[in-house]
């Protein structure tokens, strides 16, 4: 009998979300979890990590699942996950389930995805899974268990098959009932073009404040994308590479440099 693989589960909601302990729960059944989250929302941060400030770490008692929570950003719970808590490196990263998809451009911005890409830096099959609750409204009702089903889904075939090398999946899961879901599509990653997105304010003082953020145009979204298919209730799974070199930006650049080169 072989030994079942470790699971490393992070998030940028914090360890108390509601989305973090229905995957950890979910993932039981294929693997061993260990659960490494902040221990507050670090929405947005991206792929932060702490280089002038120590990390420290606490068990968090009654979880179904060994959890600890951390002072860090999500990219720093997967280092120490990896290299230190899961007692061995794990066979696959799972991060999320975040509250909120992360579609189009907002994977730039996304503490879940970032945790996704370290695991992948530092040689782990993963992936983030996101639940789209904000749809385009904010949502009553947070479907996770759908979500969770999802996530052990597509982590089964992560452990069974792999991925690309600098490879990871961005899941993201329409905010309905299981029964709901029509189905899978592979995408690509979408644009999300914000407007609004400087709200200047001034203080009882005087002085100056902003809200950064901004609104979408659901009619922007182009068919094909990850966008397209939460808006159509299907599960969206983008492959989203590690690489940012533009090989054909790159390639193009190096043929004209030889032409150059030879006139």
């Amino acid at each position: 009998m072989t030994d079942r693989p470790k699971i490393l589960v992070t998030n940028d909601d914090g360890y108390n979300s509601f989305g973090i302990t229905a995957v950890a729960d979910a993932l039981q059944a294929i693997g061993d979890v260990t659960v490494v989250s902040p221990e507050q929302d670090m929405s947005g941060v991206g792929h932060s990590i702490s280089i002038k400030s120590p990390v420290r770490v606490a068990a968090v008692r009654e979880r179904s699942v060994p959890t600890f929570r951390c002072s860090g950003t999500p990219a720093d719970c997967v280092v120490i996950g990896a290299y230190d808590l899961c007692g061995g490196m794990p066979s696959l990263v799972v991060s999320g389930i975040n509250r909120g998809s992360n579609l189009g451009d907002d994977v730039n911005y996304s503490g879940t995805v970032a945790a996704a890409i370290e695991g992948i830096i530092i040689g782990i099959p993963s992936m983030a899974v996101s639940l789209a609750a904000s749809w385009p409204e904010l949502a009553k009702d947070h479907h996770w268990q759908t979500a969770a089903a999802v996530a052990a889904d597509v982590a089964r075939d992560v452990l069974n098959n792999g991925l690309p090398p600098l490879v990871l999946l961005n899941v993201n899961v329409p905010n309905v009932p299981h029964e709901r879901l029509r189905g899978t599509r592979w995408t690509v990653q979408g644009r999300k073009p914000y407007r609004d997105r400087l709200d200047r304010r001034s203080d009882p003082r005087g002085g100056t404040y902003y809200w950064v953020w901004g609104s979408f145009d659901p009619s922007q979204i182009t068919e094909g994308t990850d966008l397209a298919a939460v808006r159509d209730d299907y599960v969206s799974i983008t492959p989203i590479s590690v690489d940012r070199t533009d090989h054909a930006a790159l390639a193009e650049r190096l043929r004209a440099s030889r032409q150059s080169r030879a006139g």
